[in-house]
């Protein structure tokens, strides 16, 4: 499952570290999540939605 979560980080010039404390996650699972190394759970990739007020269909393709 691709995702444009480190293009909405990079967008909101946000690093690693800062995107998985807002999602109370470890930075590891972000860097997973980018490089499609992880799928996260339906409530993780909500949270991370939220954070950049996009949709999960807009995250996730």
């Amino acid at each position: 499952m691709q995702n444009k979560i480190k293009y909405y980080r990079k967008q909101n010039g946000m690093s690693q570290e800062t995107l998985s404390k807002s999602v109370n996650v470890s930075r590891q699972t972000i860097n997973a999540i980018e490089n499609n190394k992880y799928d996260p759970s339906l409530s993780l990739a909500f949270r991370i939605a939220k954070q950049f007020k996009v949709t999960v269909d807009e995250l996730f393709s």
